[in-house]
């Protein structure tokens, strides 16, 4: 796996979140926009994030660290798996 940038990282899940999750493409998604809290997705599409993490990037995030605290924001998120994937 190649080992991206922060910005990569967040590029991606934006992309992800916006075209999958929320099936709105041009969503113009901030990398602090509250995703479940905001009611923009529902806590069960922080699994499908996870299985999105895996697959695109190689790093696991265990199903109890899968919450709305942990990833409630892309920036959130983005600086779990950046810090997953430079260990």
């Amino acid at each position: 796996m190649t080992k991206a940038s922060g910005e990569d990282i967040a590029a991606a899940l934006r992309e992800f979140v916006c075209e999958e999750l929320l099936g709105q493409p041009e969503y113009p998604l901030g990398d602090d926009d509250p995703l479940v809290t905001g009611g923009l997705i529902d806590s069960f599409s922080i699994a499908y994030i996870g299985t999105f993490i895996e697959q695109r990037f190689g790093v696991y995030i265990p199903d109890p660290e899968l919450t709305v605290e942990n990833m409630d924001t892309i920036r959130q998120i983005a600086d779990r798996v950046a810090a997953d994937s430079s260990a």
